[in-house]
């Protein structure tokens, strides 16, 4: 039985603590933060990559290569009739019995556009016969951190498998974190043994978030995705050991010196 711990994102301390509780393994989605914390399973690792020591792969460099007619443009974050039939396509094609398979365009607008933190749409597209018009092929809904970008959620155009579309947006975040001199790329979770997942292992310089702080990942086969309840640490422990930032308003009256 699936448990996470949670709170809201609001007000004006919202981005300190989206910055302050993803650098402790947390996600956010729209306006909740939250963190996997299962009873009797701590498979769920959140994973960043190290931009400063990311090399890609011979097989990464072919996929620059392959996807080098690919335009980026990044947007402020609102939906868009051509971005909710991507995404369908998308969930069709790779998670047609999950989570998210019933969305309608409104839960889909409300995933893209309810955000209380600084955000982009990163949207990738192609070149359309000689029309020079451009089709949409990739989108990834980035949260901009103090210290890198977090993919939020990202989907892709599932017809276009030779593309490895999924891995070039990942790519071209790290190309672009940095750019912005930021040194991590937050890819979400990654579950050892899980295949959907294990996509992410598969980029050097990669972190997890393990039994309370950030480490090389190593060997992926060294964790563990066994079930026992003495892996997760009671919910008052973990939130006991949360750092969060001041939440006390800046006083904007000037003072006597």
């Amino acid at each position: 039985m699936e448990r996470k711990l949670f709170t809201a994102l609001q007000g004006d301390t919202a981005e300190r603590l989206n910055d302050s509780l993803s650098k402790q393994g947390f996600r956010r989605s729209q306006n909740v933060l939250y963190r996997p914390s299962c009873a009797d399973c701590a498979a769920c690792l959140s994973a960043r990559i190290r931009v400063a020591d990311f090399i890609p792969s011979r097989s990464q460099r072919r996929t620059l290569r392959d996807n080098s007619a690919l335009k980026r443009d990044a947007t402020t974050p609102w939906a868009t009739e051509e971005q909710f039939a991507l995404f369908r396509r998308y969930l069709d094609s790779r998670h047609a019995d999950g989570g998210m398979a019933d969305m309608d365009i409104f839960e889909f607008a409300a995933m893209i556009e309810e955000t209380p933190v600084r955000s982009r749409v990163v949207e990738y597209t192609v070149p359309e016969g000689a029309s020079g018009r451009r089709r949409l092929v990739a989108v990834s809904l980035t949260d901009v951190l103090d210290d890198g970008l977090s993919m939020v959620y990202s989907f892709y155009e599932p017809g276009m498998t030779a593309q490895s579309l999924g891995t070039y947006v990942i790519l071209d975040h790290v190309a672009l974190a940095r750019e912005a001199g930021l040194p991590y790329v937050y890819l979400g979770y990654w579950v050892p043994g899980s295949r959907k997942m294990g996509y992410k292992a598969r980029f050097g310089a990669l972190e997890v978030y393990h039994k309370g702080s950030w480490r090389d990942l190593g060997d992926p086969a060294q964790y563990s995705s066994a079930r026992h309840p003495l892996s997760v640490d009671p919910i008052a422990e973990q939130v006991a050991r949360l750092s969060l930032p001041d939440s006390r308003p800046t006083d904007p009256r000037p003072r006597d010196t």
